[in-house]
């Protein structure tokens, strides 16, 4: 790896370290030229070939994580969900979108994705999510999805939840 400083072409690995839950490697480096001797670090990643995008108009597109990342942090703004939990929710999808070993995913199964995770992470932005991708047209079908989260909580939910004695 070429030295960010000096450019020289020769430097060796100090330090390795996981990162990111284990997907990523952090190096520590240093450069081997006698008159820079700088130490820098890098971050080492797997990538992945993720699966085009069928539009639900029939048009394909690359995957995007862009946005993807706009739709979570549209649903979650001003919600307290942090930006971690967000990247989380990212590579989880990614993960999801991996093991299909497919060539090809629909748009609106990366939307199954982003609301089941929603669903984990946060009540509203879930509803927020849900009323643009399954484009509620009246307060009936808002009601329907209220009411469809009050009958089956989300792991959260249930996490927060006191246990009544007897049940």
């Amino acid at each position: 790896m070429y030295c960010p400083f000096c450019g020289h072409q020769d430097t060796r690995v100090v330090d390795s370290r996981l990162a990111s839950e284990g997907d990523q490697v952090r190096r520590r480096r240093e450069c081997l030229s006698d008159s820079c001797k700088e130490r820098f670090s890098t971050l080492e990643y797997a990538i992945f070939k993720l699966p085009k995008v069928v539009k639900s108009s029939g048009e394909m597109q690359a995957f995007n994580e862009h946005k993807l990342r706009a739709g979570l942090m549209r649903a979650t703004q001003k919600r307290p969900v942090d930006v971690k939990s967000v990247d989380n929710a990212i590579l989880q999808i990614k993960k999801r979108i991996l093991k299909r070993e497919k060539d090809e995913i629909t748009s609106s199964q990366i939307g199954e994705y982003v609301m089941e995770e929603l669903r984990s992470l946060d009540d509203v932005a879930f509803i927020r999510f849900a009323s643009v991708y399954r484009n509620f047209n009246d307060i009936g079908e808002f009601i329907e999805a209220i009411e469809g989260l009050e009958k089956t909580p989300s792991a959260e939910t249930r996490k927060r939840q006191f246990k009544l004695p007897g049940s």
